[in-house]
């Protein structure tokens, strides 16, 4: 049995990324892990979502551990800093938000829980936090910190397929719907990687519904009537059926199906 650690930003930052990969890998017996740098204070919500007196953080909190429940993760870990906001928010410079912390100090906290479960694998993003949110590229480097100071040799970067997601675009545009995040135009897309340096697919479609589940676990960010849960079954399995990594320190190009645990 091996130990995955999936390292994310904020709470259903996991759901949308790592969750199928979670959910094959704890249906083969091997021990997953999450860790949340957030509890995602700073997230979108509806009105009437929140019942009186209950703060953001701790409802999201109450969501993430759901979705855990709904994927097979084994433990589910907060690492203690505040959600900073979009960028160039004035939440950026709130003392404790992650994106402004040592990140030397961040990494020693994600790794004690990286030695304490003997971590075999762990996923970060990409450098570019996938889409640019401040909280994602310092997952980036904290987690890379991380790997390093507890030996874990075996490091990948969740990504998006940018290529996939344009043909999915161009090929199905009606499936997107008015409140899609996704720009009108395709080629305006600046989400993930190119296709070419992409060194990881995993076909996820075998846990697809706990997928979906782990999303709709997420209602305040994720509500039921949004572009991610309205989308038709064939176009979400298109969209979200297989998730992709970037292994660091392999060439791209190779075609791995699976992350070796």
């Amino acid at each position: 049995m091996s130990t995955l650690v999936c390292f994310h930003a904020h709470p259903d930052d996991e759901a949308m990324t790592t969750a199928g990969t979670m959910a094959l890998a704890a249906d083969a017996g091997h021990r997953v892990v999450l860790v949340v740098a957030t509890r995602g204070e700073e997230g979108e919500v509806a009105p009437g979502v929140l019942g009186a007196g209950v703060e953001l953080g701790d409802h999201r909190s109450d969501e993430v551990l759901a979705a855990a429940a709904a994927i097979g993760i084994h433990r589910v870990e907060f690492l203690g800093y505040r959600d900073s906001g979009m960028a160039g928010e004035d939440t950026n410079a709130h003392p404790e938000c992650f994106a402004a912390a040592d990140v030397e100090q961040a990494a020693m906290r994600l790794a004690a829980i990286l030695r304490e479960e003997a971590a075999d694998v762990i996923t970060v993003y990409d450098e570019h936090g996938g889409y640019g949110h401040p909280d994602h590229i310092q997952v980036h480097r904290v987690g890379i910190r991380a790997a390093e100071l507890a030996e874990v040799g075996t490091v990948y970067e969740a990504t998006i397929d940018r290529d996939h997601l344009i043909a999915l675009m161009r090929a199905r545009p009606d499936d997107l719907g008015d409140d899609s995040p996704l720009p009108e135009d395709p080629d305006d897309l600046n989400l993930g990687v190119p296709g070419h340096l992409i060194t990881t697919r995993v076909d996820v479609t075998s846990v697809i519904e706990r997928k979906r589940a782990a999303m709709r676990a997420h209602g305040s960010q994720i509500p039921e009537d949004s572009f991610f849960l309205r989308m038709p079954e064939d176009a979400y399995a298109m969209a979200f059926g297989t998730e992709w990594f970037t292994r660091r320190g392999a060439a791209p190009g190779i075609a791995e199906t699976a992350l070796p645990l």
